[in-house]
């Protein structure tokens, strides 16, 4: 992979991708004495790295072995961090038994893919463990009934910078991975949280949920509103994510919340509103500002304005709502992406001091 910028980016992987290879060492050890190092897996996409072992130990009755995690030129959290799994013997017919060990999470509410009470162990993960528990049998004589216990070293602490804290998954990091490969700056991870998010405010019964491009448009709903953690999605620049999502899964009231600049790039009909995919159109906002009856030379200052920020002060200063007028252009076009599904929309446009400068609201408010 090639950065618009720059040499190409590495490729790593994820840690489901690293717990599988763990799980495939720890059980070839518990059975035959011996830990392969490196350990070779094969991931869902053909793919078969090898693993160096950063942990190893064997006892009587379970072997663990562990792994730095390598997410490559990717900017993960979990970078770093060394993914762990201890395998013993589980009664007979037990099948793949999976417990979280320290730093791996618990689901404790519903609207995510696994029961409360489970470990945060995601399915595709637990699927990758399940087979390659099954080839180590098939090749070395075990019966394939084990406990896979996966850990984090600092798991717990790490997880305090995920979302997973506001998903209801406590204690610890989820283990996570559908193909096992790390995209450097993918935007699959963030899309994933956006869409457990929506999952858990439902299952929780939330009829008001937030996409808010940043913390400080989220401090200004939660003092608004006083939603509840599980409400906040964390939007960023993925306008899009959220409004798809909710599409086919809708909550009754929807508040979208941001700064001008990206607001103005959703009224333009920008569903990713990050500054390298989308840019906020000038001719656009002073097309807007003489719509509404600006005067001539005030349409020209925000052509030319340098930021959304300096169109915005410039028509303050005119007396003319340019906030607002962004943000009713902002909810039109998210309820036409909507296509119609059971939610109202409003848009709060704030600016760098949180301070709220434009709204288009809810219907009859």
């Amino acid at each position: 992979m090639t950065g618009q910028d720059g040499p190409a980016l590495r490729y790593g992987w994820t840690t489901g991708a690293c717990a599988t290879a763990c799980t495939a060492a720890a059980y070839t050890a518990l059975l035959t004495g011996t830990f392969p190092d490196p350990v070779e897996i094969l991931l869902p996409k053909g793919h078969r790295p090898s693993f160096a072992l950063a942990r190893e130990r064997l006892d009587a009755d379970a072997a663990m072995a562990g792994i730095v995690k390598d997410a490559g030129d990717d900017p993960d959290v979990t970078h770093g961090a060394v993914v762990a799994v201890t395998v013993r013997a589980a009664d007979p017919g037990a099948g793949v038994v999976f417990r979280a060990g320290p730093g791996v999470g618990t689901v404790t509410k519903p609207g995510l893919p696994l029961p409360v009470g489970e470990p945060a162990i995601n399915p595709v993960p637990r699927r990758l463990i399940r087979e390659v528990v099954e080839r180590v049998a098939a090749e070395l004589g075990g019966t394939g009934d084990v406990v896979v216990e996966i850990s984090v070293e600092g798991g717990e602490e790490l997880a305090r910078h995920t979302w997973n804290p506001r998903l209801g998954i406590l204690g610890g990091l989820s283990i996570l991975g559908t193909t096992g490969v790390v995209v450097p700056y993918s935007c699959a991870a963030w899309i994933d949280s956006i869409r457990r998010g929506v999952d858990v405010a439902r299952a929780e019964g939330l009829a008001h949920v937030a996409g808010c491009t940043g913390s400080t448009s989220e401090k200004l709903v939660e003092d608004r509103y006083g939603l509840a953690p599980e409400a906040l999605l964390d939007m960023g620049d993925f306008a899009g994510a959220v409004l798809k999502y909710l599409r086919r899964h809708p909550v009754p009231r929807l508040t979208i919340a941001g700064g001008i600049g990206k607001l103005a790039k959703l009224a333009d009909g920008h569903l990713d509103l990050h500054s390298k995919r989308s840019q906020v159109n000038f001719g656009l906002l002073a097309g807007i500002v003489a719509g509404a009856g600006g005067a001539a030379e005030l349409v020209e200052r925000v052509r030319g304005a340098n930021t959304a920020l300096d169109a915005l002060n410039r028509c303050q200063e005119a007396g003319l709502p340019l906030g607002d007028l962004v943000a009713a252009r902002a909810r039109d076009f998210s309820l036409s992406t909507l296509r119609g599904a059971p939610i109202d929309v409003e848009v709060l446009v704030i600016d760098r001091a949180g301070t709220l400068v434009g709204h288009a609201p809810f219907p009859g408010t």
